[in-house]
């Protein structure tokens, strides 16, 4: 017993190794004569053709309240969620009854930078910021505690805005 195969012709325009490179150093010439954008980078960040995106995803944040103190409720969520497993949070109780982390790390290193921390925090206490030039002498130093996520200054990301959901 036979088994037919029907065999497909693919168009000879579609396939033809000519046509492609052709298109490819057509490319490659219509950039060639296209004027060149240089930023002197630590002096100027953005530019008028070039600037962070407001929903850029960073180093973190913890935000504090109008004492200092951190707005985390070490409710742990954010270990939970996070899929990289880069959140070590220790819960706390004072003596009134209101919880707080004793201990509160985020290794950069591992983050992934998703956001998920962000969006699942019932205080808005963690977010990820708009941060990028993070650089350190040595790796244990990109292991941020609760004191110096706090310290952090820089602007917030907007990770979504529903009223703009394709982000234009």
């Amino acid at each position: 017993m036979a088994i037919g195969v029907k065999v497909m012709r693919r168009p000879e325009r579609e396939v033809s190794y000519v046509r492609a490179t052709l298109k490819g150093m057509s490319m490659t010439f219509r950039h060639l004569f296209r004027k060149t954008v240089t930023m002197q980078y630590p002096e100027q960040k953005s530019t008028d053709e070039w600037s962070l995106s407001p929903r850029w995803r960073g180093t973190h944040r913890m935000m504090t309240d109008e004492q200092g103190r951190s707005r985390c409720v070490a409710c742990g969520l954010c270990p939970q969620i996070c899929p990289a497993n880069c959140i070590k949070l220790v819960p706390g109780e004072d003596e009134e009854g209101n919880r707080y982390p004793l201990i509160y790390e985020i290794d950069e290193f591992r983050c992934v930078f998703c956001g998920y921390c962000q969006e699942v925090c019932p205080e808005e206490a963690i977010h990820v910021g708009t941060h990028y030039e993070n650089s350190e002498y040595s790796r244990d130093r990109f292991v941020y505690d609760l004191e110096r996520l706090s310290a952090q200054t820089h602007p917030v990301s907007t990770l979504w805005d529903p009223a703009d959901p394709r982000g234009e």
